[in-house]
């Protein structure tokens, strides 16, 4: 085993895909001469020439839409969108053609494209940037979201993307990018819609996905100080959702807080609390808190570390969780228990 980058990883991922099935092909804008923005397409253009990994235009509508013709011919095109609010002009592609055409036609057609998201924060960007924008994606039903964590992952999922069927967008953390890990390439690939336990814990579950992981192992850790042994559980595919991995531990734990960096309002959190409270209620010791972004616009890059979830609001939102064991008081708070 070697360290390996995430960026790396996924570079791997791409060339092992391309060499596996010469109906993949890789485009968008930068990713041949440059070899993309974070390098994630490095030598791709040099080892399988311009008719399988090339430039396009800056036009994000109109590289879905070249997309979606390409796979209804029966290729497989694997799409990068720069950054995560510039895939904006083409989500009318995505939310109208590719998330439906399989149904439209009652199955006669597939579009297994995957679309490369560089998403979320962490790297000091501005905004247009640094957008967290999984929940319009995990809202359109037909596509299926995923979202690496570890480098493992990384290569793992891309290639599970790739070989899928239908379209998925790929959603790729910046800031880790070149976050590096010991690790043996290529592994087995799993199927989507299986999260993992990064860590397991009896006193209470911290659900994340893809760039909050990394900030719930590490609250994980400091929880210790506390006297807290905190669970943390990895989504990796938002779409389709393991509930029963998720349902598993907070039914064992009994308390429940879910991590992202997107705003809250409406996000991923809010669905991911609302199934949790649905199938744990009677195993809930208290309500299931949210740690998100603030409900804003990006902020400016310095200002960045006050609006992204870190350690100290994860660690605050576990002390919420703390209760009265007895059943008459348990969900009431402290104040209302002391009148």
């Amino acid at each position: 085993m070697a360290p390996v980058t995430m960026a790396k990883a996924l570079n791997a991922a791409l060339r092992d895909a391309m060499a596996d099935d010469d109906r993949v092909v890789v485009f968008g804008e930068d990713v041949g001469q440059l070899g993309g923005v974070f390098r994630i397409t490095d030598g791709l253009l040099a080892a399988y020439g311009d008719t399988r990994c090339f430039d396009t235009p800056l036009a994000e509508a109109g590289i879905v839409g070249f997309a979606v013709g390409m796979a209804m011919s029966g290729l497989r095109p694997v799409v990068e969108m720069q950054f995560d609010a510039f895939a904006y002009p083409a989500f009318e592609q995505i939310a109208s053609h590719v998330a439906k055409l399989r149904n439209r036609t009652r199955g006669a057609l597939s579009v297994p494209i995957v679309i490369r998201v560089p998403y979320a924060g962490g790297i000091g960007g501005v905004e247009h940037h640094c957008d967290s924008s999984e929940a319009y994606y995990a809202h359109t039903p037909g596509l299926k979201v995923v979202t690496p964590a570890t480098v493992d992952d990384a290569y793992s999922l891309l290639r599970a993307a790739i070989a899928d069927p239908d379209p998925v967008v790929f959603m790729e953390p910046k800031k880790l990018y070149f976050s590096v890990a010991e690790a043996e390439l290529p592994v087995d690939t799993e199927p989507f819609g299986r999260a993992v336990i990064r860590r397991p814990g009896r006193d209470a579950t911290l659900v994340a996905y893809g760039p909050s992981v990394p900030v719930a192992l590490e609250a994980a850790a400091a929880a210790t100080d506390e006297g807290w042994d905190l669970e943390v559980v990895d989504l990796r595919t938002i779409v389709p959702f393991d509930d029963a991995t998720v349902v598993e531990s907070v039914r064992r734990t009994g308390r429940c807080v879910v991590i992202q960096e997107a705003q809250g309002f409406a996000g991923v959190g809010a669905e991911i609390a609302a199934r949790v409270q649905e199938r744990c209620f009677h195993s809930l010791h208290a309500p299931v808190l949210r740690v998100s972004g603030l409900d804003i616009p990006y902020p400016a890059p310095k200002l960045e570390h006050v609006h992204l979830p870190g350690v100290d609001r994860v660690l605050d939102a576990v002390a919420r969780l703390q209760w009265d064991d007895r059943p008459d008081t348990r969900w009431l708070s402290d104040a209302a228990v002391a009148a």
